[in-house]
């Protein structure tokens, strides 16, 4: 379901893919954003970079380099790169994308349907997840949504009963009783003059 675009570059035709997604503000920092349906199973974006050996991968995280992904036990992708597009796909406990190694690339798939305007994320693994993120609270849609959801059973829970309420019918009669009459501060007769009293 790619969409192949025609681009003329110095009298030479080239196709290229139209891009599926576009970097916007999320809840965590930038992300990617569908910008129109994406079927599942289809390519969303490749995680590019420099092939690092887990070894330096380490070196460069102790001096603070974020954006590491690793392949497997010996290989790391060093994605720091602004030109890598697939830093931006922010981690979710619910994703609709998976990274697959495919040709020596390591490319996000949709695992479902997206719809337009839904955050493309990813499941980062249980040991970047204990490591980085449940120390600082998991800030993705599924867990704030859950997190609205004790806050909301949590208010019900601990909620005081307000004062009893008048039948509306009494409220309603009270009201209109204190406005009429010449008992009623300031109460004129139709014809504008001052009720005696």
């Amino acid at each position: 379901m790619s969409v192949a675009v025609g681009v003329q570059i110095g009298g030479v035709a080239k196709t290229m893919a139209a891009k599926v997604f576009r970097v916007g503000r999320s809840s965590t920092g930038l992300g990617l954003f569908a910008v129109r349906p994406i079927a599942k199973k289809q390519y969303i974006a490749t995680y590019s970079g420099r092939w690092i050996t887990n070894a330096e991968a380490a070196r460069r995280e102790n001096r603070g380099s974020k954006y590491m992904f690793e392949v497997n036990s010996r290989w790391t992708i060093d994605g720091s790169s602004r030109r890598n597009l697939g830093r931006y796909v922010n981690h979710s406990c619910r994703p609709n994308s998976e990274a697959v190694l495919r040709k020596g690339k390591m490319i996000f798939v949709a695992l479902r349907g997206i719809a337009p305007d839904e955050e493309i994320t990813f499941d980062y693994g249980k040991e970047y997840f204990d490591l980085f993120i449940r120390p600082i609270g998991c800030r993705c849609a599924a867990c704030t949504r859950k997190a609205a959801l004790k806050r909301a059973r949590r208010r019900k829970a601990t909620a005081r009963p307000g004062p009893a309420r008048d039948a509306p019918g009494e409220a309603n009669r009270h009201r209109t009783r204190c406005r009429r009459g010449p008992s009623f501060p300031g109460w004129r007769r139709r014809g504008g003059r001052p009720a005696a009293g």
